[in-house]
């Protein structure tokens, strides 16, 4: 029986690629999809949300999220994001990880008029079985479902979080971007008492896709897998000017990966169930302090140090096909 899941996203490309390989795979049920305020404000990552929905022919509804974190946006002084490094393409245009909105047509249909944080509570209540939340933006919608009603965790299965770090971080010296964006709504949500999994930096970049699946998906030649392979290629050429991974010509594809996690658990290596706790204050803010002593009295989160390409290369194009 396919996997029930909500999802929950900043979309730019790899959160694109996300919904995407969720809405494609026979083992997933997308119900949902909610939208917060993360790689853009939150008027775009909905739009781009909407136009994903469109260029896939779907009819799972979209729900508009947060524009802002729960306190991160009142609280100074907080560590400054890193500038990120300029990259171009053969013919010296800029490019960047996430574009402020895909070259897709404006969306026709449009998000429900529920609110993201009101629709998880509603629908986690009434739930017949329990359903799957997957988080691969800052974790600001989950938090206020959570401080609305703490009781809807009893209905979720597993929470799956795109985010944090151990040994590699982006955002500053000691945070992940998306927890780095609101730290407090992740400390939140990682204490909820729901079952856990924690996709991390470590793992994707691990987890590497070259541009041999980008050939693949042109190879299928669908829309959607045309515009994933322009994604991937993108972010190859990005990664190799400004972040390159161990492997060239590679990139990081960090948001499917927790979807492929649902559908092969052994797509993660390297697993630990561990106390894992968030800083939120001053230069570590938006850390992820990772508890590796072998004995614990509390442990809150399976945290993935690796993940295999392999794997993962060929779970994202066989949804394609």
């Amino acid at each position: 029986m396919a996997r029930k899941v909500i999802l929950d996203v900043d979309t730019g490309s790899d959160d694109a690629c996300a919904i995407m390989l969720a809405y494609l795979h026979k083992d997933i049920d997308l119900i949902a999809v909610c939208s917060v305020k993360g790689n853009q404000p939150l008027k775009n990552t909905n739009e781009n949300t909407l136009r994903i929905r469109e260029l896939l022919g779907g009819d799972f509804p979209v729900y508009k999220g947060c524009a802002s974190g729960l306190v991160s946006d009142l609280i100074t002084p907080r560590m400054p994001r890193t500038r990120n490094v300029d990259a171009y393409d053969e013919n010296g245009n800029k490019i960047s990880f996430h574009k402020e909105l895909f070259d897709l047509p404006e969306s026709v249909k449009k998000e429900e008029d529920v609110p993201a944080p009101v629709f998880y509570v509603d629908y986690l209540r009434r739930a017949k079985e329990p359903v799957t939340l997957v988080a691969v933006g800052p974790l600001t919608n989950l938090a206020v479902a959570l401080l609305i009603d703490p009781d809807i965790v009893k209905n979720i299965e597993e929470i799956v979080i795109m985010g944090g770090g151990h040994h590699i971080t982006n955002a500053t010296i000691a945070a992940e971007f998306n927890i780095y964006d609101d730290p407090e709504a992740a400390q939140r949500v990682l204490h909820c008492g729901a079952k856990i999994t924690m996709v991390p930096l470590d793992a994707t970049h691990s987890a590497y896709i070259g541009k041999d699946t980008s050939q693949k998906l042109r190879k299928i030649n669908t829309p959607a897998a045309n515009f994933t392979a322009d994604l991937i290629d993108v972010r190859i050429l990005v990664h190799n000017q400004c972040q390159p991974l161990e492997v060239p010509d590679t990139c990081a594809l960090h948001d499917p990966l927790c979807i492929a996690y649902l559908i092969d658990p052994d797509v993660l290596k390297d697993v630990f169930f561990c106390n894992v706790e968030v800083s939120t204050s001053g230069i570590t803010a938006g850390q992820t302090i990772v508890d590796n002593r072998a004995h614990q009295e509390y442990r809150n989160v399976r945290f993935a140090y690796r993940g295999d390409p392999q794997k993962f290369a060929d779970i994202f194009v066989e949804a394609f096909e």
